[in-house]
């Protein structure tokens, strides 16, 4: 990439990160009291982190069924409160036998 497309994708990106972070600080002298704006702050890294996860949970297999196995497989045992490891172990099992039956439909 060319330094000088670089450079201000790198001042514009570090502004807006920067910005997301301070603006709370600046905005909220005192302690925050406000339900509602507590539970908004409290959630936003858990959304942005969703954001980022979903996208790659549908495109991981290259494979959209074997994707959404897994996915369905994932909400189930969260929902089931399920440890975060019986929950990867289940979800890459349930993922590859979507993918064997997946390949002995299309043979």
């Amino acid at each position: 990439m060319n330094i000088s497309v670089f450079l201000p994708l790198l001042f514009v990106m570090a502004f807006t990160t920067y910005l997301v972070r301070a603006l709370p600080f600046t905005l909220f002298r005192r302690r925050i009291t406000n339900a509602r704006v507590k539970a908004f702050f409290d959630l936003i890294p858990y959304t942005v982190l969703s954001a980022m996860t979903f996208p790659a949970i549908l495109y991981a297999t290259g494979s959209l069924p074997t994707a959404c196995a897994g996915l369905a497989v994932a909400l189930v045992l969260s929902f089931m409160e399920k440890s975060l490891l019986t929950v990867a172990i289940g979800t890459c099992a349930a993922t590859l036998a979507a993918t064997g039956v997946l390949m002995l439909i299309t043979k």
